[in-house]
């Protein structure tokens, strides 16, 4: 028997569907150890950007059918458009069923107010020149297959495996100087507009921390990803705590039984047809009659 752990708010963000660097396997065992009244998806779940290589396994859809399973079930799903899948802000503020999409999100939470965005409005690199942010992309990609390789050699060796991307990005500078500056305008921006806490992704760095200026303070929450770090947020008891998948995994959840026996055609098909309860209905009353 599985137990699912009760959430009032679980955040995650930076899944990249659809490329090598995602771990959706370890996202599914996550999705599957909770059950969630709000999930919010903060970005960069689908890596449209990067769609054009073909490369979609099956956990890829597993992950996909999870979450409508929980809309289907009563959670309400919240996708706030990225960078990576932008292509969906032009259904911004579309609704179906228990699903929405929108660019930006604002809750109460427990008498305190939390804005949820993805991030990348702040980074000038997408803003301004959008081929040269894709050509990262793409590299940034290449780089999480030559680490995959590393391990795969360092497990060979019984040596410990490591992030090289996320080496390389510690290392620099200009990466940490981003990251801080990046912190620094969205903490900003909501003490001046008198958010308490602000809720971001895009930058790959989970982190949860207090900010304060001359006109007050807020909470800054970063959900982290599921590429390097595995990570996530969760709202509970008034509070918020960061999910670390290596280190808070309680129970061995996997994929739900009847996802993990699906071949590929069912999954597709799972996700794509949705079954009309009311011609049933209709097909049990002319039988009546």
């Amino acid at each position: 028997m599985k137990i699912r752990r009760k959430v009032e708010i679980a955040v995650i963000s930076d899944v990249h569907l659809g490329t090598y660097g995602c771990h959706a396997k370890q996202l599914l065992t996550y999705l599957n150890s909770i059950d969630p009244k709000k999930l919010i998806l903060n970005g960069d779940i689908v890596d449209i950007w990067q769609f054009k290589k073909r490369y979609f396994p099956k956990s890829h859809l597993s992950v996909i059918k999870k979450i409508m399973d929980f809309a289907a079930n009563g959670t309400e799903v919240i996708y706030i458009t990225g960078n990576h899948d932008e292509m969906l802000r032009k259904f911004t503020d579309t609704e179906i069923g228990n699903i929405s999409i929108v660019n930006k999100l604002v809750l109460e939470l427990d008498g305190k107010r939390a804005w949820f965005f993805h991030g990348d409005v702040f980074d000038i690199s997408i803003q301004n020149a959008k081929w040269l942010a894709k050509l990262g992309g793409w590299g940034y990609d290449f780089l999480i297959l030559v680490n995959q390789f590393t391990n795969w050699f360092s497990d060979k060796m019984g040596k410990e495996r490591y992030s090289l991307s996320k080496k390389i990005k510690n290392s620099v500078k200009g990466a940490v100087k981003y990251i801080n500056d990046f912190e620094q305008v969205a903490t900003d921006l909501a003490i001046e507009n008198g958010y308490d806490y602000v809720i971001c992704g895009h930058i790959h760095q989970p982190k949860m921390l207090i900010k304060k200026n001359k006109h007050g303070k807020t909470t800054y929450l970063n959900s982290g990803d599921w590429v390097e770090n595995f990570t996530a947020l969760e709202y509970q008891f008034k509070r918020w705590k960061i999910y670390n998948y290596n280190e808070d995994k309680l129970s061995a959840f996997y994929a739900d039984e009847d996802i993990k026996d699906m071949e590929l055609k069912d999954l597709i098909a799972a996700i794509t047809i949705v079954e009309q309860p009311t011609s049933k209905k209709k097909k049990k009353s002319k039988d009546k009659d």
